[in-house]
């Protein structure tokens, strides 16, 4: 048997091989495969490449924005080049259908998109003769080394959430994909070379937390953006928090959710539907923008679950590679397992199960990751399957009288990342959207992500740091202000001032 590929890291403009020893299985989720080992970095490969990206930083930082925007110009065109590629190894690591994968792409390169026009985006307001000869302007400049971590669920889109904006904005990055995807890392890296993006400048390092700890207590590492679940999140934001010297971490972390899509009786059934399906069992529900509680208001409840269950029990789960595929595999064995155990657990806790998606088999594909749809109904606040993010193909249902509670339910989760709305009636879209304690809303638009030039980010425990990510955002995150205020000796009265400088 043909030894497997084995997965480096990205170091000053190279693929290293790192110091560590330590490696980790790569599996195809559709056949339970090893495809490739992929190192996991020790304290010393993060040194090492947060070492590199010092070293660019300040050449870099005097970069002018115009010549950055071309860098990133260039980088677009080699993503557009290499699109379907990226879209295969995302398929071949994660099991999203490639549909879905092309779709990531896309997503991500919009933000490369946006980054091409830092030159206006780093503008600032300059006010000419405040009084007294004084004009005062403002700058916005680089942190010098950035970092990024990143999960498994969107292993290009969420680096290229990251990545562009830093590197825009004048700083360097270091990356630190999911161990359990790492191939689009690499290809990203390469392309950014090819784009004559300056050695250094860049970093991958594969890894786990080792890696993650390491960067976050290097002195040297000035931010970090992390995406993925709640307690690591938090994790994250409090160690950066804790750590001593002249400048603390500044961490953007976003974690978990549990989004909810209310159903009116006054909504198309089939729009609600069609919304419902693709959001809640897309990507195998391994998205933290699904949708995976239905909030059905009043009487459209049974007609909801009667419209669900075949939509359910029809979903063709298979290869992501095949063309009719609607939902591939999830990501491992072992969050297969876990999803399977929160399916008992609403067994037990008397929710009512009207679809089973366990023990799927997949002909052709009897070792691989596979899960059906699953549905609940009767869900009720206290149980387990509502409270928590399960991260698979399982919606709940949870029946209320009216718009009030639905609003009430919905603000009294710990998570606030996502909620989408289905209705005919203005005034209950501006209501709702007006109450809803949630960082993003969607009105009859099932996952509500943001554009690239708007900003991500839930509230709660959805999100912990001052900022969203990308956008304008990302450009605040990523840059520190100052004011200067200037004027030259000409224009100075002779003598000590001793009152407050005020506008004249």
């Amino acid at each position: 048997m043909d030894k497997p590929e084995r997965i480096e890291h990205f170091i000053n403009g190279a693929v290293a091989a790192g110091t560590g020893d330590r490696s980790q299985d790569v599996t195809n989720p559709a056949t339970g495969e090893v495809s490739a080992r992929v190192a996991l970095a020790s304290v010393a490969d993060v040194n090492a490449a947060v070492a590199a990206a010092s070293a660019a930083a300040p050449a870099w930082a005097d970069t002018a924005p115009l010549k950055r925007a071309r860098i990133m110009s260039k980088f677009k065109e080699l993503i557009e080049r290499n699109h379907d590629d990226l879209a295969r190894a995302i398929t071949r690591e994660h099991g999203k259908v490639f549909s879905d994968a092309r779709g990531e792409v896309t997503r991500g390169l919009e933000i490369v998109e946006f980054a091409c026009g830092i030159p206006q985006l780093l503008k600032t307001q300059f006010t000419d003769n405040i009084g007294g000869g004084i004009d005062n302007w403002q700058l916005r400049q680089p942190l010098g080394v950035t970092a990024g971590i990143t999960p498994f669920n969107f292993p290009v889109m969420v680096p290229l959430w990251m990545a562009p904006m830093a590197l825009a904005t004048g700083n360097t990055f270091v990356l630190k994909p999911s161990e359990r995807d790492p191939s689009p890392s690499l290809m990203m890296a390469e392309m950014l070379k090819q784009a004559g993006l300056p050695d250094g400048v860049f970093n991958v390092v594969q890894g786990d937390k080792v890696a993650v700890d390491a960067l976050l207590q290097h002195p040297d590492v000035k931010a970090v953006s992390f995406v993925g679940s709640t307690p690591i999140a938090e994790y994250i934001y409090t160690e950066g928090a804790r750590r001593k010297g002249a400048w603390p971490l500044r961490v953007q972390a976003l974690g978990g959710a549990k989004n909810h899509l209310v159903v009116m009786p006054d909504a198309d059934l089939d729009q609600a539907v069609d919304a419902l399906i693709g959001a809640a069992y897309g990507s195998a529900g391994e998205r933290c923008m699904a949708i995976s509680v239905a909030v059905a208001v009043g009487h459209v409840a049974d007609k909801l679950i009667d419209a669900l269950i075949p939509r359910v029990k029809s979903l063709k789960v298979m290869n992501g590679m095949e063309d009719a595929a609607e939902m591939g595999p999830v990501v491992s064995a072992a969050h297969k397992a876990k999803i399977e155990g929160y399916i008992e657990e609403g067994v037990r806790a008397g929710a009512k199960l009207l679809v089973d998606g366990r023990g799927l088999k997949v002909e052709g594909h009897e070792n691989g990751f596979f899960l059906g749809g699953t549905l609940f109904d009767n869900v009720t606040p206290e149980m387990k399957v509502y409270q928590e993010e399960i991260f698979g193909p399982v919606l709940c249902v949870v029946r209320v009288p009216d718009l009030k509670s639905a609003v009430e339910l919905i603000n009294a989760h710990e998570y606030g990342n996502g909620v989408s709305l289905f209705t005919s009636d203005g005034n209950t879209a501006r209501e709702f959207s007006r109450r809803i304690e949630v960082g993003m809303v969607g009105v009859n638009v099932p996952i509500p992500v943001p554009m690239a030039w708007h900003s991500f980010g839930g509230w709660k425990r959805s999100l912990f740091g001052d900022t969203h990510i990308y956008g304008e955002e990302g450009v605040r995150f990523y840059t520190r202000y100052k004011s200067i205020m200037q004027r030259w000796p000409q224009s100075i009265d002779k003598g000590a001032e001793f009152t407050m400088p005020v506008a004249k």
